[in-house]
């Protein structure tokens, strides 16, 4: 189980991401990996991703729920979530497979890449960003998953 100070268990997926993005706002957003590579996003910030859905960058949402689920193949226990702070510049929506910018958002002059729930690209149905350049974000900080009593 994660929580967070404004959502707890079992709460719906954040609110704010069913909201198209204002440009160069700056949003809170999460991150899910390992407990060491969240070690070393500390000390040296994040790299990007040689790839992915929307091609390189760095993934993130604002929906906690979906960053906790982050990286797939590691138990709960060994994941962590980076809280963050996103200034999202220039935002591109892709909201569906094959987009013809999915790939080529940044070379159009966009610094983020959206897809807005619900829109057929994220198996879960919840939002995800593609940030192109990783001096946009600043970690805040790290939760944990919290241990179940029963």
């Amino acid at each position: 189980m994660w929580a967070e100070d404004d959502l707890g268990g079992g709460a719906p997926p954040c609110l704010e991401s069913y909201r198209e993005p204002v440009e160069d706002k700056v949003y809170r957003m999460y991150h899910g990996t390992s407990r060491e590579n969240a070690e070393k996003i500390k000390v040296s910030g994040f790299k990007q991703s040689s790839g992915g859905m929307l091609g390189r960058g760095v993934y993130l949402s604002r929906d906690l729920q979906k960053a906790s689920k982050y990286p797939l193949d590691l138990p709960e226990k060994e994941r962590v979530v980076l809280r963050v702070k996103v200034n999202v510049g220039r935002v591109k929506k892709i909201d569906r497979q094959d987009h013809e910018h999915q790939y080529t958002w940044h070379d159009m002059g966009y610094d983020t890449a959206w897809c807005p729930p619900n829109c057929g690209m994220v198996p879960s149905g919840l939002e995800e960003f593609c940030v192109w350049d990783p001096r946009q974000i600043t970690v805040i900080d790290e939760i944990r998953p919290m241990p179940v009593c029963g």
